[in-house]
């Protein structure tokens, strides 16, 4: 039986999931849907990651490493999402308060059948800022990069240099789009101080959660069955009307969702075609959505469907990708499995 360890991957190897990263997190988060008038503009699309990536991809890849380094999986992740998509909305651009963060009729017809005074805030605009910062912005992105590297999906990519490297972009980052939404308001101090605390508890809530969950005996559902799911239930996360109904189906499909990605990703066999099938179906969600979002401001209806349709090509070919590489490192590994029992 030969126990010869498996040779430490190269920098090179380990830096480039990282750069994947880095660009992924912010195409998902901004442009896969294509709500924003940029998406008639290609070339503002590409400069504009110089300024996105900084924000978005710098945290997902914090999220990832600090999850890997500590031997923890999905929950802590998925948990640690959510709180920096809490500073994100609530605490960077502050989006969550601003009655005027967008200058178009729409941002009140969103903001206003669930907006509680008391809190300052619109219930149904945190489900949809909140979980989709979650789901697109880390998320999602996290789990198909890994896809693409499945022999080091569960270790760090970067040093400790390298990680500080990152957290001293996304700190830039976020003094610069602070100054930026904050010149014409900033929310309360007391809305800010909640907010703040709400994203301690949620870090806090992502180092108590066990590492790794329990396996239970039954068998996993299949990776077409996750997500087909998926696709259903963000389906009506993304349609659910800005009202109170709308708000409770939402939350319901999203409890729904959370429980059964819970229930079936402690079963025997659960993996990794599971999580990528699952952020797969995520990315699908939107690029499917996008053709008939309208985006703010007047664009060019050719190139913004021509703009959808490349980034929904993109997206057929990620999850093309990431299948075959789940596909080899399954074969590889089960060749190894049988040379060593050789």
């Amino acid at each position: 039986m030969d126990s010869t360890p498996a040779p430490e991957p190269t920098m090179f190897r380990r830096l480039l999931p990282v750069l994947g990263l880095l660009v992924l997190a912010p195409v998902c988060a901004e442009y896969l849907i294509g709500y924003d008038q940029i998406i008639g503009h290609p070339l503002d699309l590409l400069t504009g990651l110089l300024v996105l990536a900084p924000l978005y991809g710098t945290v997902a890849v914090l999220i990832r490493e600090t999850a890997r380094r500590t031997g923890r999986g999905w929950p802590t992740i998925l948990l640690l999402s959510a709180a920096f998509g809490l500073v994100e909305a609530g605490l960077i651009d502050q989006s969550l308060f601003n009655p005027d963060f967008v200058d178009d009729p729409s941002w009140d017809l969103d903001r206003m059948p669930t907006f509680v005074p008391v809190l300052g805030v619109s219930v149904k605009q945190v489900l949809v800022f909140v979980v989709g910062h979650v789901i697109w912005s880390f998320a999602a992105p996290i789990a198909m990069v890994e896809a693409f590297v499945p022999r080091l999906a569960g270790r760090p990519w970067l040093g400790r240099p390298g990680t500080a490297v990152v957290a001293v972009l996304y700190l830039l980052a976020v003094v610069v789009f602070v100054h930026e939404h904050t010149r014409e308001f900033t929310a309360g101090a007391v809305r800010l101080g909640v907010t703040a605390a709400v994203v301690l508890a949620l870090v806090a809530a992502a180092f108590a959660v066990p590492r790794r969950p329990v396996v239970v005996s039954r068998r996993a559902v299949s990776p077409w069955a996750a997500g087909g799911a998926a696709v259903v239930l963000l389906t009506v996360h993304q349609l659910s009307s800005p009202t109170w109904a709308g708000a409770a189906l939402d939350a319901a499909a999203l409890v729904l969702g959370g429980g059964l990605l819970s229930w079936c990703s402690r079963a025997a066999g659960w993996g990794g075609h599971h999580v990528a099938a699952v952020a797969g179906a995520a990315l699908l969600v939107n690029a499917g959505l996008s053709f008939a979002v309208d985006p703010l401001g007047e664009v060019s209806l050719t190139v913004k469907y021509s703009v959808n349709a490349a980034l929904s090509v993109a997206v057929l070919m990620l999850l093309a990708g990431a299948h075959l590489r789940l596909r080899r490192a399954g074969r590889r590994s089960e060749r190894d499995r049988q040379a060593g029992l050789a």
